[in-house]
Formats: C-alpha cells, structure tokens, sequence
C-alpha cells in the first residue's frame, strides 16, 4: 500500500507495542495516530472503539490495535458497522486477512508475539492489497450482516 492514514490503539498490555509499531509505521512514511494507548489498567473495548470510530469516519484507512491476545479487541472492534478487524498471529494470517478480507484492523497480541514478530505482521497487513474477486461478493455479503439482514437473501454484485 501507498502511505496511509494509520490510527493505533492498545489496552495497558499493549501500550509498549503501540508505541514501537506506531514508530516503525511513522519510518515507512505512514501518517500514524495512536488515539489510545494505556500505561496503567484500562477496558480493551475503549480504544478498540476509538479506533473503529476512526475507520468508520474515514479519518484512518487501517487500524491496529494490540490488547494481551488480540481477541477482545478483534471482538469489540468487529461490533463498529464498517469495520474488519482481524486477529493475525502469523505471516499468512496477516496476509490473508487482506487479500481475501478485506480487513482495515489487524488486532495483535502484545502476550503471545515479540515486537519483531508485531512488526513484521503489521508491515504485511499494510503491503497487502485487497484481492476483490469472489472475495468482494463475500465482503460485500459481511456489509448486508452489517445492515441486519440475512447474506444469502439479499443479491450482492
């Protein structure tokens, strides 16, 4: 990807990897936000929902957020219309949540992954474009749930 508008977000244990991410997304030329990132205790719903906010708006075009596993924020943030958020623990994860996803959030585990490891998934996610294809139908098909309605009832192109 081009540069893009990258907004960061993490709980307490995730506050270390923000701050090193968002450094290494700035040295790519990304224009980087981190709208919340926790020293002390704090909810993962909270920044997972002032990075989907961010999406949503069109302020950002890619998010990350880092809690201890990846998944409370990946749960929390999914729940924001417009978002895909992903969580990746590997090269391939990271990849396909792209390709085949569409995905605009990666969610990290600031327990489970070295920083070198966070890094690397973060610039896979950002260098990986959408595929489109078959996949637009089903991303488009994630929209109409968005909406409330059943996927398989409602004609997507």
């Amino acid at each position: 990807m081009s540069k893009a508008r990258v907004v960061i977000g993490s709980d307490h244990r995730g506050s270390d990897a923000a701050s090193s991410i968002a450094e290494s997304l700035r040295r790519a030329g990304h224009e980087v936000t981190v709208v919340a990132s926790c020293d002390g205790p704090c909810d993962y719903p909270e920044p997972a929902w002032k990075v989907g906010q961010q999406i949503r708006e069109g302020k950002a075009d890619r998010g990350v957020l880092i809690c201890g596993t990846g998944i409370g924020m990946s749960i929390a943030a999914n729940k924001i219309p417009g978002v895909r958020a992903a969580v990746v623990h590997d090269e391939m994860t990271a990849q396909l949540s792209r390709a085949h996803n569409d995905a605009n959030v990666i969610c990290l585990s600031a327990d489970l992954l070295g920083a070198r490891i966070m890094d690397k998934l973060v610039q896979v996610f950002m260098d990986t474009e959408f595929e489109g294809g078959r996949h637009a139908r089903r991303v488009a098909k994630i929209g109409e749930i968005e909406k409330g309605h059943d996927p398989a009832a409602h004609a997507v192109s």
